[in-house]
């Protein structure tokens, strides 16, 4: 007979997300097994969307509870919460097989009342929900949630049509790159709206390149948008462009407020939001999620059922579409420069980004030296490194120890080089555009980059990416999305230690990045390559992998 199982989370929405992978690997390993959670009776509708869910029971009060436990006649009893009520739940409802997770409520009330830290809070809340399967012999087999796993939590907003739709993005780079699969979906689920992004300067580029935005505005937050009348004023802009609905992928107050101000009707964002309660629908935000499809589950307040898309993920790649932003001749002036600068049609091209506005993002200066080394030498590549402003001095030391002459990128190259032993580099920093930098992602044969906007134009272009992940991690959601791409990273106890690093180690050591050895990271190159090689045409391969715990460095 197989188990009819009780799932119990009575808490908050995010915390009835994270659950997912809990019921992927119940059914990987009892695929007839039948699956009931309960849960608040709000959150109901979030969890009618699973395919591993048979059945969502709300928690209707204590008695009528176990009577609807006892009248189902479950075999097992998994208890995700850990609270009194659910004690009483579960010594109460007469199921034989019993699994509680650790919930660790001492360690963490001291945490919040003194700053005592402890061992047992270094792991993640989901890591504790799959420890729990154990008692069961279940093994782990997904750790990952998805888009599809939950739903919105409410009935579906119906789309006003015609409609005139607006997207809130006034984050950094990366952000923004990983909001263009919203836009386009935008368009698919309203066919004929118009859709407009707001979006700080820096990153109007990355909208206005793109076939499915009809209009980018610029939010100078730090500027002429600045303070309460900035704000004031923009939403005032706002209000007069009509607009019949928002998508809020922002999670500031600000972006909340201003929507608000703008008095459009139909106010969509996260939960997680600090203006959360400004917006008519809320969907959750939850960690461990891919970011690009957080974004996407927005659209759960239009179609409950959606889910990812191959698209989704290769959302640069190909030709430009076209948009008066003169993208055909910036493609072919990319093609001479790097033909002036001796880079062959078909030759092998590696892109290293060392640079961060965090330096503990930062992988050692002497690491990328050495790994540049070994690409031209070993590999047979030529690099080309890449960066913003600030960041020449820094490849300057890189390419200084590495013994490898550098071309400035004026387009000259010395004939004296092609004897050299090393092959010359491109040092690209500080010398690209923003719609440049995206067309020579493109040309790249693979990126090799710290945790940073240039990861994404890279993922998203279909080429191959290994990003170095000191300070932030995987479960922050900010990795390369999609197939063909590695995460270097190590397990430590400290990590993560912010949502986007800082200036020097809280703990001193700096062990997230001295852990990550040249041969490990050169490895990791040499079979990306290879595989990009043996591909014909040009295709990604399917080797997303996460590194062994910590070891000697190189």
């Amino acid at each position: 007979m197989p188990p009819n199982i009780l799932v119990i989370r009575l808490s908050s929405l995010g915390d009835v997300v994270l659950t997912a992978p809990v019921f992927k690997n119940l059914k990987a390993h009892w695929p007839d097994a039948r699956i009931c959670v309960l849960v608040k009776p709000q959150f109901a509708p979030v969890l009618q969307a699973n395919p591993c869910v048979d059945e969502v029971l709300p928690f209707r009060g204590l008695f009528q509870t176990l009577q609807d436990i006892r009248a189902r006649r479950f075999t097992h009893l998994l208890d995700l919460h850990a609270t009194l009520r659910t004690f009483l739940i579960r010594n109460l409802a007469a199921v034989p097989n019993v699994s509680v997770y650790r919930k660790h409520a001492l360690a963490r009330r001291l945490y919040v009342l003194f700053r005592w830290s402890s061992p047992a809070l270094a792991k993640h809340s989901l890591d504790r929900y799959l420890e729990s399967l154990s008692a069961w012999g279940v093994p782990i087999v997904c750790r990952d949630l998805a888009l599809g796993d939950y739903g919105s939590g409410k009935g579906k907003l119906p789309p006003p049509s015609p409609a005139r739709v607006l997207l809130v993005q006034t984050s950094f780079l990366g952000d923004a790159l990983l909001t263009l699969p919203l836009a386009r979906r935008i368009k698919q689920q309203i066919p004929g709206c118009r859709l407009t992004v707001l979006t700080r300067p820096e990153t109007v580029s990355v909208f206005r390149r793109d076939a499915s935005v009809d209009e980018v505005l610029a939010d100078d937050k730090r500027g002429a948008q600045a303070g309460v009348s900035g704000l004031w004023g923009l939403a005032r802009d706002l209000r007069s462009r009509g607009f019949d609905l928002a998508f809020v992928a922002h999670r500031s107050l600000r972006s909340a407020l201003l929507v608000w101000l703008a008095r459009i009707p139909h106010r969509v964002g996260f939960s997680s939001s600090a203006g959360a309660f400004l917006f008519h629908q809320t969907v959750a935000f939850p960690w461990g999620m891919p970011e690009v499809e957080r974004n996407l589950a927005l659209l759960l307040a239009l179609k409950p059922g959606l889910r990812a898309e191959r698209g989704d993920a290769l959302y640069l790649k190909g030709p430009a579409p076209a948009a008066p932003s003169g993208d055909a001749s910036d493609e072919v002036g990319l093609r001479e420069r790097l033909r002036r600068e001796g880079v062959e049609p078909g030759q092998v091209l590696v892109g290293i980004h060392p640079g961060s506005v965090w330096e503990t993002k930062r992988w050692l200066p002497e690491r990328f030296a050495r790994l540049t080394a070994r690409l031209t030498r070993e590999a047979g590549a030529r690099v080309v490194f890449i960066g913003g402003a600030g960041d020449p001095p820094l490849v300057a030391g890189i390419l200084a120890l590495a013994g490898v002459p550098a071309l400035s990128g004026s387009g000259e190259r010395p004939p004296s080089e092609d004897r050299a032993p090393l092959r010359p580099a491109l040092d690209w920093t500080g010398k690209t555009t923003l719609p440049e930098l995206m067309l020579l992602a493109s040309r790249l044969d693979l990126l090799i980059t710290n945790d940073s906007g240039p990861m994404h134009i890279a993922a998203a272009s279909g080429v191959p990416t290994i990003a170095l992940f000191g300070p932030t991690t995987r479960e922050l959601g900010f990795f390369p999305y999609g197939d063909g791409h590695r995460v270097v990273e190590k397990d430590l106890a400290c990590r993560p230690c912010g949502l986007h690093g800082s200036r020097r180690c809280p703990e001193g050591h700096f062990l997230c990045m001295r852990l990550i050895g040249v041969d490990e990271v050169f490895r990791h190159a040499r079979e990306l390559l290879a595989g990009r090689a043996a591909s014909s045409p040009r295709e990604e391969n399917s080797c997303a992998a996460r590194t062994a715990p910590p070891g000697a460095p190189s």
